[in-house]
């Protein structure tokens, strides 16, 4: 059995680690605001199973990263709770520190779609979630480089229907959930376009006119699972790409409703291909999201997988006992 990767009992837990210290970094408006009413159990979970957890309510975009970058005190886990904009700050926070090692993340889903736990098994329960951490086993995922700077778990984005996820309002997605994506997403058809995009990757060179693209390491994007195919591989090196031509008439956007919702059917109207690095490049500025964040407006991004880099804590039958993920 491979001891970094099958989390310890408690007696042996004291003797491999003297200490057992938690920062646990928590988003308070995420979602419909639930972690409130779980913030005793979590706690008291955590607690049980004797670690010392010291808490850090988010209170703006940036400042989980920030403090998971600045932090000094050695801890053994880093947990978060929030949508995947939590998480993804937390895992950028961690890349960026430059004294202390990547050590395992622990992570409570609290927010709306919660793709990234989806896809790793994490209970959308959030006391569930919460014996992960306290249970779980460390799963080795790839992650996401985004222009050299940035990172992401699961998903980078352009194109029609990226800006829902960060123009929805709050209020709307807690009082909505997943219809508030969709009633988003609909204002946005009037303003449907095509860029035309150079894509470069080690296995294949080809310009086209996209009205959507995503680079993904996930099984679930926007609440919808195996939307890039029922056999994704978190842990491979590769990310899936999916470029979406501009429908010109009615029967072409049947066809990629079509073709999106069934990955395994070929169509002209849809490119999906894998690749550890692809740069996208356009003569005028895209808008961008990273993990449903807004990433900013790029003539050019590069996209680069780190395998296996990012440490998490999922559920223990997830894991063999070489680390290898299990189809569940």
């Amino acid at each position: 059995m491979n001891d970094e990767m099958k989390m310890p009992a408690a007696a042996s837990d004291r003797l491999i680690n003297p200490w057992k210290k938690i920062l646990f970094v928590f988003n308070p408006v995420a979602g419909r605001s639930q972690i409130r009413n779980y913030m005793v159990d979590i706690l008291d979970i955590l607690s049980r199973a004797e670690y010392k957890v010291v808490c850090y309510p988010t209170r703006a975009r940036g400042d989980a990263r920030r403090v998971v970058r600045e932090r000094r005190d050695d801890y053994l886990y880093v947990v978060c709770a929030g949508g995947d904009g939590t998480l993804d700050e937390v895992v950028s926070g961690m890349m960026e520190n430059p004294e202390k090692p990547f050590i395992p993340i622990g992570y409570i889903p609290a927010g709306t779609t919660n793709d990234f736990a989806s896809s790793l098994h994490i209970p959308s329960d959030m006391v569930k979630a919460a014996e992960v951490v306290a249970n779980g086993r460390i799963f080795r995922c790839d992650l996401g480089l985004f222009n050299e700077s940035d990172y992401f778990t699961y998903v980078a984005a352009f194109g029609l229907f990226t800006g829902t996820s960060y123009s929805t309002p709050q209020e709307l997605k807690n009082q909505l959930g997943h219809l508030a994506y969709i009633l988003q997403g609909m204002t946005e058809l009037g303003n449907m376009r095509a860029y035309r995009i150079h894509v470069k990757s080690d296995e294949k060179e080809f310009e086209g006119e996209f009205a959507y693209g995503m680079i993904t390491n996930s099984r679930s994007i926007g609440g919808f699972s195996n939307i890039t195919g029922s056999k994704v591989d978190l842990q491979d090196g590769l990310f899936e790409v999916t470029l979406v031509r501009m429908p010109k008439n009615p029967l072409e956007m049947s066809e990629i409703i079509m073709a999106i919702g069934n990955p395994a059917m070929q169509s002209e109207m849809v490119i999906t291909f894998k690749t550890a690095k692809v740069v996208l490049s356009c003569e005028e500025t895209i808008a961008w999201t990273r993990d449903g964040e807004y990433a900013g407006s790029h003539k050019e991004v590069t996209l680069r997988n780190y395998p296996r880099q990012l440490r998490i804590l999922v559920p223990e039958e997830y894991v063999s006992d070489n680390g290898i993920q299990r189809q569940l």
